[in-house]
């Protein structure tokens, strides 16, 4: 069934969706099935990204030549051809006839039996993208959801990936399961960037118009309206796994001190913030599981009678070893969460940028083995960063809200920055 923009309207409305991130980008990728779908559902992004600078490299899988199936072989051929020339114009109508072009030449219509091969040609070009934007993988129709599913599998877990919806809106409703409202963000375009995105859309002439033989348009006008708004909505598509060890390893490589903890305001200013947040002057055993290089580990170790630490980077271990050295009540070990934390009983644990790189699973088996090992009154600190780094299955908002929900865990302490977020909760 068909559903119109006012369906959608009063949702959008008042649904709580969060504003697209100004973040800045060297490099984006931006994926797409057929040509116009990204001036359907990323141009004012799209625009945006070129605006600010960014590098820009437009994938187009098909031609679209199938768009009328009914079509002869000559008259597809004729149509892909078309379809390239229009995306070229309208990409001079939105002002983006700069980004680089890519055109993958896959059938029409035949990506999912081609996704392996999709896979394969869009990994080197996103090798070193920073932001990708691709068809949301659940989009209803099967071209988009290959495309989607493609790009994610190829994109480097250091790439922010967004997918924009197309036919979400005309063939779905707001109440479905399906729809990621939580992972939703809405970018609220300029004026210039709203006329520009409808110049681009009516530059597609051939969708706009019957087919060879008659057929409706492809994007009829109930079917515009909803690319009229003065917004896009996209959908954040996080890794679903935890981040992999590896990448801290690579990142500990690279730097000695990769988030300058020691040095930067941000991290001196959060720890100052955490530490006066614990309600306790001192506690017994402590432990800190993802203690990085050691320098919070050093400001908890004035607050315990005995601190355990541990990280599953080997360099990250010798470091903190170093940054503690001379505190005897300090025990500084390679681990990792779930497996590592220990059964208890525990006085305080202090989780600090870690529990948005945990997967589903394993982030439920840390929060059960956290409560299982605090004692009954023991304190749970938990501070994060709160923009969604690109290895995160969750941001701090999500991974804070798993543990306000555990019925054995009261929140003491509410504290919403503007770059982090904090909770001090104590188990019943």
């Amino acid at each position: 069934m068909i559903v119109g923009e006012a369906a959608w309207a009063p949702t959008l409305r008042t649904r709580g969706i969060r504003p697209f991130p100004p973040d800045r980008y060297r490099k984006a990728v931006v994926v797409a099935a057929h040509p116009d779908d990204e001036t359907l559902g990323a141009s004012m992004v799209l625009q945006h990204l070129h605006e600010q600078g960014t590098r820009v490299t437009l994938v187009i899988a098909t031609d679209g030549e199938g768009a009328f199936p009914g079509s002869s072989a000559d008259q597809q051929r004729e149509l892909g051809r078309t379809r390239r020339r229009e995306l070229e114009t309208s990409l001079r109508s939105q002002g983006v006839d700069g980004v680089r072009v890519v055109w993958l030449g896959l059938p029409d219509s035949g990506l999912a039996e081609r996704r392996d091969e999709l896979t394969e040609l869009l990994t080197p070009l996103l090798e070193d993208a920073e932001i990708c934007l691709m068809p949301w993988p659940e989009d209803p129709h099967p071209d988009h959801q290959a495309a989607g599913s493609a790009a994610l599998e190829a994109a480097p877990i250091t790439a922010h990936c967004w997918s924009y919806p197309i036919w979400l809106w005309h063939w779905m409703r707001p109440g479905d399961g399906k729809i990621p409202w939580t992972h939703a963000f809405r970018y609220r375009s300029s004026e210039a960037q709203r006329r520009r995105k409808a110049d681009g859309i009516a530059d597609f002439v051939s969708q706009l118009k019957p087919g060879p033989a008659g057929e409706e348009p492809i994007l009829s006008p109930a079917m515009l309206t909803h690319f009229q708004r003065d917004y896009e909505i996209l959908f954040r598509e996080p890794p679903a796994r935890s981040a992999p060890q590896s990448r801290f390893e690579d990142l500990y490589q690279d730097k000695d001190d990769p988030w300058a903890v020691a040095t930067r305001w941000y991290e001196r200013r959060k720890r100052a913030v955490a530490l006066a947040a614990l309600p306790r002057e001192r506690y017994g055993f402590a432990v800190e599981p993802a203690c990085g290089v050691g320098t919070f580990t050093r400001d908890l170790a004035s607050r315990c009678t005995r601190l355990m630490a541990f990280d599953p980077v080997d360099s990250a271990v010798e470091r903190a070893k170093t940054a503690v050295r001379g505190l005897s009540e300090v025990d500084v070990r390679r681990g990792s969460l779930p497996g590592d934390l220990p059964s208890g009983p525990v006085d305080l644990i202090v989780y600090s940028e870690i529990l948005y790189y945990l997967g589903d699973d394993d982030l439920t088996a840390t929060v059960d083995a956290t409560v299982s090992a605090l004692r009954p009154g023991g304190d749970l600190l938990a501070v994060h960063w709160r923009p969604w780094a690109p290895e995160a299955p969750r941001d701090a908002e999500d991974a804070h809200r798993r543990l306000i929900d555990h019925p054995e865990l009261t929140v003491l302490v509410e504290h919403i920055d503007e770059e982090f977020l904090l909770h001090v909760l104590r188990r019943r």
